[in-house]
């Protein structure tokens, strides 16, 4: 169905950057009679559940991750400043000009009017096929709310150009829609439903808008405090509930780390919606090309040399993995190196590299500063920038430079990945997951909800730490230690910021944020501008407040 769909995603790309305007030619005419049925729908709703798929392998990704306590984009020497935009995710001092957040309007905007051409097409949004189809659209309205506040409400075809409505309006459109198909959705959880929406991930994006919804009804953005009564965390614990219930999922159908792999897919009982990723047809992940260390290419087959290795988790946000025999300890690897194989470290192979004193320190100056020698390859917990570095957060392009901060394996590649893929990797990326459900339902009873089934914060905590080999907990749990569990389980999946900003610490000082002291009070940040590209053509629009227009 390409043909017919390529025509839909141009549209999608006019409108974030002018509006949806009339379509010339009836996009019904395109077929003799509408095939009803579900194998039909799922043909031609392909490119609703593709449209964010590049931004969720990298730039929304990068965006939650950077703006966040858990790891900083550094610039080795003059490489990878790329004019400061990842930088500003680091410092909150974000523009509208940034890129990255330009991918992600865009691509959201583009999931919500394939989503609307397609729901043309079935002409009926009460049937049974149509329910998926709302699901995504409701979705990418959440991408746009939880980010950027204020959004056009998009159903149908749109004549004139439309207006952003409140956030709280956005927030209570996403609750009608979902609660209105969610029972009309799939209750198959197998291959076939993989990736794709079914009721589970309806309640489940449901429980993530209801443990939020004091955070996106708040009149502003700067007037939510953690303290703010949340009218709806009985219903965080109801869709929670449902989920459980369905005996759909678990914790335990395999490792920690292993559900993260090249090889993941529907045997991860775990996971309850997925971005899918090949290196080959489904491509867009490439969280491992900027955790790479920089010289160490060669500890993959053919890996192409265009490496960033420019992330490296802040010590503070690595120090929360201290939890005697918790498999999740091993998502950071540091200190020295060796080559793997077969996902261990194979600890009779060091990772030497070929170098000098002055390639492991550029300011060396002794003697032997050229003389060459094997160095194994150490990286250091702590990331320190050079005197001058302050303005590009340049940590040098030497060894010691590369080699500062830990690194995150949880992604770890594909060691098949080859120039031919451009770093692309077959990762699967969880977006909502059944861990998640178990914490947000503890979460929701410490904020005031009423217990249910005999569970506790304290016992769903420990269904987590008992399939990861962590301790369990002993004493009841504060809602510090949910969010410290939260950091342990969810790293590098892009959920860090919105805990944050509900637990009112996203204006908390971590890494170099002292280089923008006024960020420490922006609380508009906690959404962020529209992108200039987009409100220059839809001139009707206002900036966010805070933010330059």
């Amino acid at each position: 169905m390409r043909h017919i769909i390529k025509p839909f995603v141009f549209t999608a790309l006019s409108f974030s950057i002018l509006s949806c305007t009339d379509l010339d030619v009836d996009i019904k005419s395109q077929f003799t009679e509408f095939p009803d049925n579900e194998r039909a729908a799922e043909a031609i709703s392909a490119d609703v559940y593709t449209a964010y798929r590049g931004a969720m392998g990298r730039d929304h990704w990068m965006v939650q991750t950077l703006s966040a306590d858990e790891a900083v984009s550094v610039s080795m020497g003059s490489d990878w400043y790329d004019g400061g935009q990842y930088r500003q995710f680091h410092v909150h001092n974000w523009n509208a000009d940034n890129g990255m957040l330009t991918n992600m309007w865009n691509s959201a905007i583009v999931g919500i009017v394939n989503s609307n051409n397609v729901l043309t097409i079935i002409n009926n949004d009460e049937a049974d096929i149509a329910a998926p189809i709302r699901a995504m659209r409701a979705f990418y309205h959440f991408i746009l709310m939880d980010n950027f506040g204020a959004a056009p409400i998009l159903k149908g075809r749109v004549e004139v150009q439309p207006d952003r409505s409140p956030r709280p309006e956005v927030c209570r459109f996403i609750e009608s829609e979902l609660l209105e198909i969610k029972d009309k959705l799939p209750t198959t959880v197998n291959s076939s439903t993989y990736g794709k929406v079914t009721k589970y991930m309806a309640e489940a994006l449901l429980a993530k808008l209801y443990l939020n919804w004091s955070v996106y009804t708040a009149q502003n953005v700067e007037d939510y405090t953690p303290n703010a009564s949340n009218e709806k965390l009985q219903e965080v614990v109801k869709m929670c509930d449902n989920i459980i219930a369905s005996n759909q999922f678990n914790l335990t159908s395999h490792k920690f780390l292993e559900k993260f792999r090249p090889d993941n897919g529907p045997q991860i009982k775990d996971f309850i919606f997925v971005m899918p990723y090949d290196k080959e047809s489904q491509q867009g992940m490439t969280f491992s090309r900027f955790w790479i260390h920089r010289s160490a290419q060669n500890q993959f087959a053919n890996l192409p040399q265009s490496v960033g290795g420019t992330f490296r988790v802040l010590p503070t946000y690595l120090d929360k993995f201290n939890l005697a025999g918790d498999e999740r300890n091993a998502s950071y690897i540091g200190g020295k190196q060796y080559y793997w194989s077969n996902y261990q470290e194979d600890r009779t192979r060091p990772f030497l590299i070929r170098t000098s004193k002055k390639g492991i320190d550029q300011d060396y100056v002794g003697a032997d500063a050229d003389a060459q020698f094997e160095w194994q390859l150490e990286l250091t917990r702590d990331i320190i920038l050079r005197p001058d570095g302050a303005a590009t957060l340049n940590v040098g392009n030497d060894q010691k430079g590369r080699s500062m901060g830990y690194r995150s394996i949880k992604f770890y590649m594909d060691v098949n990945v080859t120039s031919a893929h451009q770093r692309n990797q077959s990762n699967d990326v969880p977006i909502f997951r059944y861990a998640d459900i178990l914490l947000m339902k503890a979460e929701a009873i410490l904020r005031g909800a009423s217990a249910t089934n005999g569970e506790t914060p304290m016992s769903l905590i420990n269904q987590i730490r008992s399939y990861v080999k962590a301790p369990l907990l002993t004493i009841a749990p504060s809602l510090q230690d949910l969010l410290d569990e939260r950091a342990r389980e969810f790293a590098d999946e892009s959920w860090r910021r919105n805990d944050l900003i509900r637990y009112g610490k996203f204006e908390d000082k971590w890494g170099f944020r002292d280089l923008y002291p006024a960020g420490y009070t922006e609380k508009f940040r906690r959404i962020f501008p529209v992108p200039t590209t987009v409100l220059n053509l839809n001139n009707i629009w206002k900036q966010n407040p805070g933010y330059v227009n």
